[in-house]
This record gives C-alpha cells, sequence and structure tokens, in this order.
C-alpha cells in the first residue's frame, strides 16, 4: 500500500479544525466566568511545553506513528498496553465528539427527532472519510477552511453593534483560581487532545515540520478561540453559562435592521465540519492502533465495525446535556490529563534514552 503523505500546510489546516470544532459551539475555560477569555491564554500558555514534547517525540522517529513509536521505545509487553489505553482514549474522545453533534442537533434543531439519526448520519461520514484516508481529509480541509474563516470574520463583524464591553469587567473579579482552573480545563479541552495527531503525523512529507505544524496550527486555532470567547461574553454577559451552547445563542441575538438576522446556521456550519474532522481523526487513530495491536495489512479493514461501535458508544455515553456539561468542564481534565501530559512525557524520556542510545552504537560501530 502506498504511503500516505501530508503537507505542512494540509497537516495545519487539520489541527485548526480538530481544535476550534467542538470548543466554538460548548465553550472553553467555563469555570473563570468572565475571565474565560484569560483562561483560554493561560490553557494555550500550558500547552507550549507539550507542543514541544509531541513534536520532538515525531522529529526522533520520522515516519512513524504513535503505535510503532510505543514499540520502539516501551518494548513489546509495555507497549501493548499503552496502545490499548491511546486506543480507548481516542475511541473514547470521538464519541464523546459525536454526542456533542447529537445533543447540539437535538436541542437547537430536530427536538422531535431520535437522537440516533444525526449521530448515525455524522458517524457514517466519519467512518467514508476514514476509509479514503488521511491525505483525502486533509485535501477537504484545505479547501473547506478559508470558508470557515470567512464565515468567522463575517459574524464577528456583524456582532459588534451587540458588544457590551463592559461585560468583560471586573477582570480577574474572582481572583486568580478561577482562571488557573479554567485554563487547565482549556489545556485539556482542546489543546492537548492533539496528542492524537502523534498517531497521524507519520505521514507529514517534511522532515522538520512537526513543531512547525503544531506551533501554527495551535496558535491559529487558540486566537479564534479567544476571540469568539470574548465576542460570547461581550454579547451574553453573565447568561454565558446559561447555554449549553453560548456560541450559537450569541450568534443568534445578531439582527441588523429587518434584512440580517438568523445567521446562527453559519455557526452550525462551523460545528458540524468541526465535529466531522475531529471525530474522524480520532476514528482513524483508533483503527491505526488496533490494527497495529492484530497485525493487519491495512487498518481500513476494521473502519466499519470501529465506526459503528463508536457511534453506539456515543448514543449511551450520556443520559442528558447537564451530564455532557458536567463531564466536560469537571470530569475530562483529570480523565484526560495521563493521556495528554504524563505518558508522552515518559514517552519522551524513553526516546532521548533509545536516540542517544543508537547513537552512541553507531557511533562505536564508526557508523557513516
Amino acid at each position: 500500500m502506498q504511503k500516505e503523505q501530508l503537507s505542512d500546510k494540509e497537516a495545519i489546516f487539520l489541527i485548526i479544525v480538530f481544535v476550534i470544532g467542538s470548543s466554538l459551539i460548548t465553550g472553553v475555560g467555563g469555570e473563570a466566568d468572565n475571565d474565560a477569555w484569560i483562561a483560554v491564554v493561560v490553557g494555550l500558555i500550558m500547552v507550549m511545553p507539550m507542543i514541544l514534547v509531541f513534536s520532538r517525540i515525531l522529529s526522533l522517529f520520522q515516519g512513524k506513528d504513535l503505535f510503532d513509536i510505543l514499540t520502539l521505545t516501551l518494548g513489546k509487553r509495555i507497549s501493548k498496553i499503552v496502545a490499548i489505553m491511546y486506543i480507548w482514549y481516542a475511541f473514547h474522545l470521538g464519541a464523546l465528539v459525536l454526542r456533542n453533534f447529537g445533543e447540539f442537533i437535538n436541542i437547537v434543531a430536530m427536538p422531535e427527532t431520535p437522537m440516533f439519526v444525526p449521530l448515525f448520519c455524522l458517524g457514517l461520514l466519519c467512518i467514508v472519510a476514514v476509509r479514503l484516508g488521511i491525505e483525502v481529509m486533509g485535501r477537504t480541509t484545505a479547501y473547506f477552511l478559508p470558508i470557515l474563516f470567512l464565515i468567522i470574520v463575517i459574524v464577528q463583524l456583524l456582532a459588534i453593534p451587540q458588544l457590551h464591553l463592559n461585560y468583560l469587567k471586573p477582570i480577574l473579579g474572582s481572583g486568580l483560581i478561577p482562571v488557573l482552573k479554567g485554563g487547565f480545563s482549556a489545556l485539556s479541552f482542546p489543546f492537548a487532545e492533539t496528542v492524537l495527531f502523534i498517531g497521524v503525523f507519520g505521514s507529514l512529507k517534511t522532515k522538520k515540520s512537526p513543531f512547525k505544524v503544531y506551533y501554527w496550527g495551535i496558535l491559529i486555532s487558540a486566537l479564534i478561540i479567544i476571540i469568539t470567547t470574548i465576542r460570547n461574553l461581550a454579547v451574553l454577559g453573565n447568561m454565558r453559562d446559561s447555554f449549553y451552547f453560548p456560541s450559537y445563542a450569541a450568534v443568534g441575538s445578531i439582527k441588523i435592521g429587518n434584512f440580517i438576522e438568523r445567521i446562527e446556521v453559519s455557526v452550525a456550519f462551523i460545528f458540524v465540519f468541526g465535529v466531522f474532522i475531529k471525530s474522524s481523526i480520532c476514528l482513524l487513530v483508533a483503527c491505526k492502533g488496533i490494527g497495529k495491536m492484530f497485525n493487519l495489512k491495512d487498518y481500513r479493514s476494521i473502519v466499519i465495525q470501529t465506526g459503528l461501535l463508536m457511534i453506539y458508544l456515543s448514543y449511551i455515553i450520556y443520559d442528558n446535556s447537564m451530564m455532557m456539561k458536567y463531564w466536560a468542564f469537571k470530569v475530562y481534565p483529570f480523565y484526560a490529563f495521563p493521556f495528554q501530559v504524563i505518558i508522552p512525557i515518559t514517552i519522551w524520556i524513553f526516546a532521548e534514552y533509545k536516540a542517544r542510545k543508537n547513537k552512541m552504537n553507531c557511533f562505536s560501530s564508526k557508523c557513516p
């Protein structure tokens, strides 16, 4: 099978859509209240060391994905245990993101339609995307992202008459602790979730690109989230936390004269496309991991089965939207921390040791 390849531009675009996908609509840094935008900045600062770790791991093992790297650094037995953990994390995260989409459709668009219907429809699209491969996903994202940027800019401009910047005050009115908690939440969702791209970026065309791709992808997506969070706060004020989907509510309040109104469908388009890409990446990583675990020739042979299981898990994972919000902001940051921080740092340490050992062996053997 021919090796799939991603250009740096396509990889950056994938990270941007992955990060802003569900975070734009559900909100980020909720515990910080009207300092949520500062919490996003704190989360961005917190994730920077992890960007160095992720990109360094990829640089040390060029052309290898997460599951190859686990085998090379941790040995066969321990690597299988860690691989199972990351397969579960990718699979579970994909189901969580799909359920966010299902709750959104059920609340704002089709309350009478059984939730399984939109979950199944989007899940099938994810299955098709993963079977087509990461190259097709990269090109699709590169095609649609300029449209998403245009929508975001137009919506921001139209929201200017509705902004009340006094809603952002008092800055740090509740102290620094809520902002740090919100920053930790923003670290786990959505920034550090990009750890899954270690399972994808073995397909990068150029050798020195991992850090550049991670850096620009997360920086651009963080700027978009900060601007959007400020807009939501300036439009909704203290009512922001009363909505499950604050971006949708904020954009829905935009009204200019009698001819520009009800433009929240534009936000819905961004959300649906973002959820589609993010769930597809999660499904891709899970399938690649399962394929490596069982020595399959091609991960595509298990995409349909794994995708259908992900759809089913997304359907049963929550009882209601309140549980979804509680999990996202209260439980998920601690649940995801080992996958996003502890294990990657451990892999990095072993990878550095392995690389130095190989270099010394090569030197003693007078390698060219």
